[in-house]
């Protein structure tokens, strides 16, 4: 039976998870013991499970089903999906704030630089490899000495 709630989110009870995903009622509450699942509560203390929770489930239950993975494994298995998720909407802040410094444009580079303490051009920053130094260091002179008879 799925609960609308203010919302406009459903929530389901126990009873119509276990039916839809043929798991017993008592395996929901395991999982919800070891901090698998975090179902929401009614003021009658009914768990009701949101899409979310349902998506969850459905991990926990190919990890468990599918690749027989245990309920160990499932836990650190999810703590690292939502590290990663958490890593990447870093990477991805750090990707908006990249853009924007570059959209500033060079023109702000230029004044910035202009005020910088330590002076150089951006070329003077490249890094030379010492293979690409010692081939210019034995590359041939094209000097114009005459040899002495």
């Amino acid at each position: 039976m799925a609960k609308k709630t203010e919302r406009g989110k459903a929530y389901f009870m126990i009873s119509a998870v276990s039916q839809k995903y043929d798991i017993h009622p008592q395996t929901l509450r395991l999982y919800e013991r070891e901090g698998l699942l975090t179902p929401s509560r009614t003021e009658g203390n009914t768990r009701l499970y949101s899409e979310e929770d349902l998506e969850q489930l459905e991990t926990i239950l190919s990890l468990t089903r599918e690749l027989g993975v245990n309920l160990a494994g499932v836990e650190i298995i999810l703590n690292m999906r939502r590290k990663i998720e958490r890593m990447q909407g870093e990477v991805n802040e750090f990707m908006d704030y990249v853009k924007r410094e570059l959209a500033r444009g060079i023109d702000d580079w230029e004044q910035r630089l202009s005020t910088a303490m330590v002076k150089s051009s951006p070329t003077d920053l490249v890094r030379h490899s010492p293979q690409h130094d010692a081939k210019d260091a034995n590359a041939p002179q094209n000097s114009k000495v005459k040899s002495q008879k």
